[in-house]
């Protein structure tokens, strides 16, 4: 089978075009991607040549055109994906979540693509008090990247209804794991702590989240790709729901770091109390996690200390250390 990955150049995409290449020998994948700030080559260096980069914007109707030829199935990870960036700039989330989705939706109906895979995210549901979110639930986003998450959801969920298109959506819980841009939560904090430098936690550090690692997640992925029922939506949770000051008790105690390696800063506006995901639906294809929470961490710790050739130039480009200094400025300006 012929895939159209996009977003293949990052964190979760990077890892999903890994496994499929290990699992399926004879596939081979064309990798749409524009090579953003959160995109890296060095992610997929050494897969072979069953893979293809293919260098483009997914808003853009011809490059989407000439990377779907040929593909029998789609499988769409690319998307502004960063909560705080969103704040700062929600333009840029509408154009490529939202009218990136639509343009390979247009191309996937056009090429008659036999799978469309659309991952989203649980923020859509928004923060949940108590219970779980299941796939029916009302989308309540309340970040400029929820709501364009949930927009692209939508646009899918008429795409089957309107034209029939052979769509499906999945929506994950917070991922961690290897190749995951070092200004997500998890990543951050243990090169920050690599580099002597403090984390900074937002508010009073009680907003609890579902991790996944992302070996788990893109596993799930392919589950859906290869049995998940045509226009279902499928939640993928994780196996520990943590409030983030417990998470950061636990990076600590693993790379051995201090409380006073922490720094609270203001909370983020907007910033969603809980997520929790009803997963009942994807469990009844047949999934089943094969990584403890606790044994997937210490190897994420353990492959940025092995790794800081990867993860040092991102946090040394101009334009992250910019986006640093304005959304942490607190920390920046006491000289840590």
């Amino acid at each position: 089978m012929k895939l159209l990955v996009t977003g293949g150049l990052g964190f979760i995409g990077s890892n999903f075009i890994r496994h499929h290449l290990q699992e399926h020998p004879g596939d081979s994948i064309v990798n749409l991607d524009l090579c953003t700030y959160a995109g890296n080559p060095a992610n997929l260096r050494d897969v072979g040549p069953r893979h293809r980069w293919i260098k483009g914007d997914i808003a853009d109707p011809k490059a989407v055109d000439k990377a779907m030829a040929g593909a029998e199935a789609v499988v769409h990870f690319a998307a502004e994906s960063h909560v705080d960036r969103s704040i700062l700039e929600p333009g840029a989330f509408l154009r490529t979540n939202v009218i990136g989705t639509q343009v390979l939706l247009d191309a996937a109906l056009r090429r008659r693509v036999r799978r469309f895979v659309h991952v989203s995210t649980d923020e859509v549901y928004g923060s949940v008090a108590e219970g779980l979110s299941r796939e029916g639930d009302a989308l309540k986003p309340n970040s400029p990247y929820a709501a364009s998450k949930a927009a692209s959801d939508l646009l899918v969920r008429s795409y089957v209804a309107t034209y029939g298109l052979s769509a499906l959506i999945t929506r994950s819980s917070n991922n961690f794991g290897p190749y995951q841009f070092p200004e997500k939560a998890l990543p951050l904090m243990i090169t920050n702590w690599l580099e002597g430098r403090p984390f900074p936690l937002y508010g009073d550090g009680l907003h609890v989240r579902d991790w996944i690692y992302v070996l788990d997640h893109v596993r799930a992925v392919e589950l859906v790709l290869r049995k998940g029922r045509l226009g279902e939506i499928y939640n993928i949770g994780g196996t520990c729901s943590s409030a983030n000051r417990d998470l950061l008790r636990r990076v600590r105690g693993i790379m051995g770091v201090g409380p006073e390696m922490v720094r609270r800063v203001p909370d983020r506006p907007g910033h969603d109390r809980r997520y929790a995901l009803d997963c009942s639906k994807l469990k009844r294809l047949g999934f089943k996690h094969r990584h403890s929470f606790e044994g997937a961490l210490e190897r994420t710790v353990e492959w940025y200390r092995a790794n800081p050739g990867w993860w040092r130039p991102l946090k040394e480009h101009k334009g992250y250390k910019g986006y640093y200094k304005r959304q942490y400025r607190a920390i920046v300006e006491a000289g840590r």
